[in-house]
């Protein structure tokens, strides 16, 4: 992993680990002994980058614990944020695929477990494996309609569509396997992702909560419908 503090907590999967991996699930038995002996794991602290603008593409990263973000910085010195990666995300097979350099920066908002397999063990299970390429095909495919989604979100004027957009991308079943109906979120994480103030998307969880989407529980948020989180419009 490129960042020396990554590198330092450099370590071998344990059988924890290797449950929050999902595509795991989706190799033939016979070759997931390579995936595994390949995998990486490494403790990201707050503020710790995974991955760097520019910097050459050297792993498949996901998220075994813990909350990333993905964005860029913005020419007036602030940043935008495209995504947040909460458990069970997986990130950048179109980056390894075309072994470019990273176009945005991951960076961890909170302690994290993060998983890499090495990019050329990437590609040598797509060469091998039927599983792996349909997980990296459905990744490819749900990632396009979340930055679809995403487009509209951003120029959505109500903020509490804004919040429950985002709220509901988090839950993509997909994407993000390890997340379930319960999301591990702080009311200021989830406005970092949003870009809003942690106090109007205080309010914009008591509205959803309100309107039966969403029970605000110890630690997080749970969905409680997830179909009309995605649909929800200013004059709902």
């Amino acid at each position: 992993m490129s960042d020396n503090p990554l590198l330092a907590r450099r370590r071998a999967p344990t059988d924890d680990d290797l449950r929050g991996i999902p595509w795991l699930r989706a190799v033939d038995a016979p070759l997931q002994r390579r995936a595994v002996d390949a995998l990486v794991i490494s403790d990201a602290e707050p503020g710790d980058l995974i991955c760097r603008i520019g910097r050459p593409v050297t792993y498949w990263f996901g998220v075994v614990e813990g909350l990333l973000k993905m964005g860029n910085d913005r020419h007036d010195g602030g940043t935008v944020t495209f995504a947040g990666l909460p458990p069970g995300g997986w990130f950048g097979e179109g980056t390894v695929l075309k072994r470019e350099p990273y176009r945005y920066n991951i960076q961890a908002l909170r302690r994290s477990v993060v998983a890499g397999l090495p990019a050329d063990d990437f590609h040598w299970l797509l060469d091998h494996s039927i599983g792996f390429n349909r997980f990296v095909m459905n990744q490819l495919n749900e990632r396009l309609g979340q930055f679809i989604a995403a487009l509209e979100t951003d120029r959505l004027t109500s903020p509490d569509a804004r919040v429950a957009r985002s709220l509901a991308a988090l839950f993509n079943p997909v994407l993000y396997a390890g997340v379930g109906d319960m999301l591990r979120i702080t009311q200021q994480e989830l406005a970092y992702l949003v870009g809003l103030s942690r106090q109007r998307v205080n309010e914009a969880l008591a509205t959803l909560q309100g309107a039966g989407l969403i029970r605000i529980e110890y630690g997080g948020v749970r969905v409680l419908d997830l179909s009309a989180l995605r649909a929800w419009r200013a004059d709902a």
